[in-house]
């Protein structure tokens, strides 16, 4: 779309509607129209820099990379959820009392192998890698 913008232009300048433009360059005209709209505004048709937080480098949203998900988590269900609980109170309670029964070396454990599991996730191009 970016290299159709200056064509849109000339063609807008030349006395063209969005309509005709959209036809000419086989566009929708609202994409003409919103191109035009903009040079207007902003007297350009490049992209205007973007505002606000920069864009940072972020994890999947995935258990594989969660090692409360993929260790620790089982351990705590198996324990604290074993019955229904008649309240979140209650839960939270079952849920300290079973996280405090799992022996250190069971954490140090799921933290060692954590290396591991995100090297996989890197040879896997960032997609998921379990079950494969």
């Amino acid at each position: 779309m970016t290299e159709l913008r200056p064509a849109i232009i000339r063609l807008f300048e030349e006395g063209n509607s969005g309509e005709k433009i959209g036809k000419l360059l086989n566009i929708s005209p609202s994409t003409a129209r919103e191109v035009i709209r903009r040079f207007k505004a902003t007297g350009s048709y490049t992209d205007r820099p973007r505002s606000g937080r920069p864009r940072t480098a972020r994890t999947p949203n995935s258990p594989d990379l969660n090692v409360m998900d993929y260790s620790i988590w089982s351990i705590l269900k198996a324990e604290a959820c074993s019955k229904p609980h008649e309240s979140i109170d209650s839960l939270k309670k079952s849920l300290v009392k079973a996280w405090n029964k799992i022996p250190q070396e069971v954490i140090d454990r799921a933290v060692d192998d954590f290396p591991k599991r995100l090297q996989k996730c890197i040879d896997a191009g960032g997609g998921h890698f379990e079950n494969k």
